[in-house]
């Protein structure tokens, strides 16, 4: 298992943040590396979504961890030709309301289950990249929050 985190204030009510992080087709609007998400079926717990990476790759997705307004986590898997079922990925948004100043902290979880040895090392020389996407996230989603 591979994980990494980043936490950053939003200027805006966790209200209006949740709107945002909890929307499957605002994804590519805030989060790195994503091109396109749509709902596949269902809301909140258990709905399904597919996400497109940048790259070309598409995951199918179902929401694992669903707590309004304050928690989303999702599970991805590969999909397609030469996908490993037990490689997957756990996104987790946690929102904490800043009582001093009305704001959000809202901290991104990105954890990994490579398939095998040879891709854990792989993983583990990308963790920088992996940590440079999740601060552009951060960025991303305060600029989205902030226009509300």
């Amino acid at each position: 298992m591979i994980l990494v985190e980043r936490s950053a204030h939003v200027a805006a009510p966790v209200d209006v943040v949740w709107d945002v992080v909890q929307r499957a087709e605002q994804l590519p609007a805030w989060l790195a590396g994503v091109r396109a998400a749509e709902v596949l079926s269902g809301e909140g717990f258990g709905r399904r979504q597919l996400v497109q990476a940048g790259r070309g790759a598409a995951h199918e997705a179902e929401v694992i961890a669903f707590q309004e307004p304050t928690l989303i986590g999702w599970r991805e898997r590969a999909k397609g030709a030469g996908a490993r079922a037990e490689a997957r990925t756990e996104i987790y948004v946690q929102l904490t309301p800043d009582d001093e100043d009305g704001g959000t902290v809202v901290r991104l979880i990105v954890v990994r289950w490579p398939a095998g040895p040879v891709k854990a090392a792989l993983l583990r020389l990308g963790l920088r990249r992996v940590g440079a996407d999740l601060e552009d996230s951060l960025a991303r989603l305060t600029d989205l929050a902030a226009v509300g």
